[in-house]
């Protein structure tokens, strides 16, 4: 329980700055760049982290870097911009939405984490309330934006659990610096034959990458991978619901709209969601009532702690007969 009051709030971090990472993308940085945007993105980051550790990978932390690098950052990233460009975001989150159910099927497949009943319920319950927040009215949907939608929801949950799978003896900086590193490196070669020359940057973009470097990429990856070390990969999973709901709550701010009431309904059931499968609330739920009908003292035991036995007291001891037969009459 204390690990789940400790951590939770640290892997809290990684969705809401991603959902954050939303507004900053769609306002400041340039929309027909994606590759660019996302080594951009994921090679400063990784750096950075690899300036604070100084540590390189050594044997066959070389090719998993790379692996985990295309799962969760490279391919991960391009495919995230193909779907913005081709998908409304309402139905872009709602798709990622999902992901905490496949990652725990990954989890149960590669880890025996064997998916708890409150977990899948967390996550129905998530799910519906990210389609009651997001999903208003008619949206055009491209078969092309979904596609990357879904392979992207799947590579990175599948590649979250290999990180679990393989980190244990390394420390969380160097995991994530490794894996952008990586990513950024995937990425370079395929946005100079895709995109040409490298996109110009004005004022408010270096900002826009600044953030979404720094707080969105490396210091969320460094609390995501924090979390799935400490936490099981479905409590994880549904932390990261927190990611369209903050994108919604901070563009309703932004735009000085009105949540209705549908969409009041759907935060109340992702937070339930999210809640559900956290493992205090569960341990509680597993619990039940701890308090039970305390039995009244009997009388005469006054004074002592209700429910405990008070023994009985011990039968009179017999008068000891005289060995020269009875005392005479006086």
């Amino acid at each position: 329980m204390e690990a789940s009051l400790r951590w939770a709030p640290v892997t809290a971090i990684a969705p809401l700055a991603w959902g954050a990472a939303y507004l900053v993308t769609h306002r400041f940085l340039p929309a027909d760049s994606p590759l660019y945007g996302g080594a951009i993105r994921a090679l400063p980051a990784g750096l950075l982290l690899l300036l604070v550790r100084r540590r390189l990978p050594r044997g066959s932390w070389w090719w998993r870097s790379l692996v985990l690098g295309a799962l969760n950052m490279g391919a991960f990233f391009a495919l995230v911009y193909l779907a913005a460009q081709t998908l409304p975001s309402s139905i872009a989150s709602t798709i990622m939405a999902t992901s905490p159910v496949v990652m725990m099927l990954f989890a149960w497949a590669a880890l025996s984490e064997r998916p708890r009943a409150a977990h899948m319920a967390g996550a129905a319950i998530g799910i519906a309330g990210v389609c009651l927040l997001l999903l208003r009215g008619t949206a055009t949907v491209n078969a092309t934006g979904v596609l990357a939608s879904v392979v992207a929801m799947t590579m990175s949950s599948y590649g979250y659990v290999l990180a679990k799978k393989w980190s244990s003896a390394v420390d969380v900086f160097s995991l994530t610096s490794w894996q952008l590193i990586a990513g950024g490196v995937v990425l370079v070669p395929v946005a100079v034959a895709v995109e040409g020359a490298p996109p110009s940057l004005d004022g408010p973009a270096v900002l826009g990458f600044g953030y979404v470097t720094i707080v969105a990429t490396a210091l969320a990856f460094a609390a995501w991978f924090t979390g799935l070390r400490h936490l099981s990969a479905g409590t994880v999973g549904l932390i990261g619901l927190l990611n369209p709901l903050t994108g919604v709550l901070l563009g309703t701010v932004v735009a000085g709209e009105t949540l209705t009431a549908q969409q009041l309904l759907g935060l109340a059931l992702v937070f339930a969601g999210i809640l559900l499968g956290q493992p205090v609330t569960t341990r509680l739920l597993a619990r039940g009532p701890s308090l039970r009908r305390r039995p009244r003292p009997s009388p005469g035991t006054s004074g002592t702690t209700p429910g405990t036995v008070v023994p009985a007291a011990p039968p009179p001891i017999p008068p000891r007969p005289c060995p020269d037969g009875p005392p005479p009459r006086p």
